[in-house]
């Protein structure tokens, strides 16, 4: 039973192992030494205007979340297409009444005004 997850738990520390080699490497080869312009926050090049750390507004948020939202339901529909033959009318009946709950918060979140950006 062991060997059908071995070539998972193979690949799992391989990549552990990169990833750590590559994080090691770059804190003993990195430089070390701190100064005043390293110091100072870089934007596009040209000198820091105002606050550094400016409150966002709570669009920037809900613009996220919503965005998550229909990306996890894009990620949701691509298994869907590919098994649509094996999943019959089921599999149909189940992904229409997942869109339509999409749907469903897609409007409120319209009617809301979560998708207008000036208010």
């Amino acid at each position: 039973m062991f060997s059908a997850y071995l070539p998972m738990f193979l690949m799992l520390g391989i990549a552990a192992m990169v990833a750590l080699s590559v994080f090691g490497l770059t804190t003993v080869l990195g430089p070390k030494n701190m100064t005043p312009e390293k110091a100072i926050p870089y934007e596009s090049g040209s000198e820091t205007t105002g606050a550094r750390h400016l409150r966002l507004s709570v669009k920037f948020y809900l613009t996220a979340i919503l965005f998550v939202v229909f990306d996890i339901e894009a990620v949701f529909l691509y298994p869907w297409a590919s098994l649509f033959e094996e999943l019959g009318w089921f599999g149909f009946v189940e992904m229409t009444l997942f869109l339509i709950v999409l749907g469903v918060t897609l409007v409120y979140a319209w009617k809301k005004g979560a998708l207008e950006w000036e208010t």
